[in-house]
């Protein structure tokens, strides 16, 4: 399975940077989709590599200076979300935000779910469309703004595994009882 997402991940890479279409440069000056071409595919092998299962994402998660980031809305993170995350809505990023919620070492280590990561589909965790995932904005851009030290959970994992520690409404986790 982790293979399968290697290739797809490196074939995606090589389709984007193959590809026939160049990005016409943006007229506006703080608008760069070529610019993100690139830093897409910088990250692409970066990603590949950070990909770690639920048992490594909840071993890592256990030390003192990890930061479990969940960009998910305020909204779906009041309704529940992994133990000891943090929340940042993506649509909020900007250099003072992150740095207010990571701090100011850029070599912090960040793990990052999303909705993707669970099987369960429903709410607060209801399942995207699998080429736009939170996980891949969120990786791309905390890349882009100097943050290296990123993990992402790289599996599909049942919102009642122990391992993910879920914490919020009680009548969703009663719900998921066998």
């Amino acid at each position: 399975m982790r293979y399968a997402g290697l290739v797809l991940t490196m074939g995606a890479a090589i389709a984007l940077s193959a590809s026939p279409l160049q990005a016409a440069p943006d007229s506006e000056p703080q608008i760069d989709y070529p610019g993100f071409l690139n830093l897409s595919h910088e990250v692409a092998a970066v990603r590949a590599g950070r990909l770690i299962d639920l048992a490594e994402f909840h071993r890592r998660s256990a030390r003192p200076e990890t930061l479990i980031l969940d960009t998910r809305s305020a909204a779906a993170f009041a309704e529940g979300h992994m133990a000891g995350a943090i929340n940042l809505p993506f649509s909020d990023f900007t250099d003072s935000k992150l740095r207010a919620v990571i701090g100011s070492n850029p070599d912090r280590e960040i793990l990052i779910y999303c909705n993707n990561n669970f099987s369960n589909n429903i709410r607060p965790i209801m399942t995207k469309r699998a080429p736009l995932a939170l996980n891949i904005p969120t990786f791309i851009n905390l890349y882009g703004y100097g943050y290296r030290n990123i993990y992402e959970l790289g599996a599909i994992v049942d919102l009642y595994d122990p391992l993910v520690q879920w914490v919020g409404d009680d009548r969703l986790r009663a719900s998921l009882l066998p």
